[in-house]
């Protein structure tokens, strides 16, 4: 089942309009999480939205609070996000980070008391798109082992990082466990098994099988106890950067919300014209191709390509969505 953009965007924000969102907010949130199903990244666009609702309604998001300064520090910022929508929240932040980047030529916000951002991915394109580079990251809920364990105390803490491009950005989004969260529930939702081992079973064994993976709270890192690591440090620097809450802190609560966030942004333009950043990417993509193939009809890509070509396609022949998702939406009272 295939879902027009606009048909989709106006139906999310009718639903948000209904919570408390004013005109602007509703239509820029709804936006976002549309932009994420047409990317391919349903499970934190359409799929995410009934949870978002419940979350609005139970007191976790507040639909009219937005990110306020709580301290300075030259090109660095302290926001309080007031646990208003999390997909607005970064949003505002992302283009604070550009506004302090085009002053200094390198920009930070640190996010605290802010909600689930949903698909990461869509700050770096804002950023991109825009002519800057950004590096960006959250914590989350406890939701994945440290490395040697088996029970959750690391947060899979989603990575983002993008260089502009004018042929397409070079973005990318990724959590610190081979499969995010919501990729491994999508594919269990479709009884469908991961390309490559993601966790372990109830028996202790690696397995491809989702539905196995969730159950236990076992997925695996990225790079065994690299990934471990780097999911470790991301908690720390956001929040030690946003003066916020650890990830030990969140799994505290019943509900994840008040997570930690960071925007690095670089204006790469202050110290190369674009046209030279333009060419040092196209050469780097050019290189990558040259590569020797594993499988005789595989392909090369770039971080961010295979998000641009799914938009394109389902631009033009309609957004695949879930038939019972999709009722379960435009049933939302």
């Amino acid at each position: 089942m295939r879902i027009s953009l606009e048909t989709m965007k106006n139906e999310l924000e009718r639903i948000l309009l209904r919570v408390g969102f004013d005109k602007k907010r509703a239509t820029l949130c709804a936006s976002i999480f549309t932009e994420n199903s047409l990317v391919g990244v349903a499970s934190h666009g359409l799929n995410r939205f009934p949870l978002f609702i419940d979350y609005i309604r139970q007191g976790y998001v507040n639909p009219t609070a937005c990110a306020q300064l709580s301290s300075s520090h030259g090109a660095w910022e302290q926001y309080d996000g007031q646990l208003g929508p999390g997909p607005l929240n970064a949003y505002d932040c992302t283009q604070r980070c550009m506004e302090i980047t085009r002053m200094h030529g390198i920009g930070c916000v640190g996010l605290c008391n802010t909600n689930h951002w949903m698909r990461g991915g869509y700050f770096g394109w804002m950023a991109a798109e825009a002519g800057f580079a950004l590096i960006s990251w959250t914590n989350t809920k406890p939701n994945m082992p440290p490395w040697g364990g088996t029970d959750c105390h690391v947060g899979n803490n989603p990575l983002v990082i993008a260089v502009p491009r004018e042929k397409g950005p070079v973005v990318l989004d990724m959590a610190m466990t081979q499969f995010s969260i919501g990729r491994m529930e999508t594919a269990s939702q479709a009884a469908e098994d991961l390309p490559i081992d993601g966790g372990y079973d109830v028996e202790g064994n690696l397995t491809r099988n989702p539905t196995a993976i969730l159950s236990t709270n076992r997925p695996l890192p990225l790079g065994y106890w690299k990934g471990s690591g780097l999911a470790i440090l991301l908690d720390l620097l956001a929040a030690l950067v946003s003066g916020g809450l650890t990830t030990h802190q969140i799994g505290q609560r019943e509900i994840e919300h008040g997570v930690s966030q960071v925007f690095i942004g670089i204006d790469i333009s202050q110290a190369a014209c674009l046209t030279m950043v333009n060419r040092v990417v196209d050469q780097l993509i050019a290189d990558l191709r040259t590569a020797t193939l594993v499988e005789k009809d595989g392909m090369i890509l770039y971080p961010g390509e295979r998000a641009l070509r799914t938009r394109r396609e389902n631009l033009e022949k309609g957004i695949p969505v879930d038939p019972a998702i999709w009722n379960q939406v435009i049933s939302i009272p």
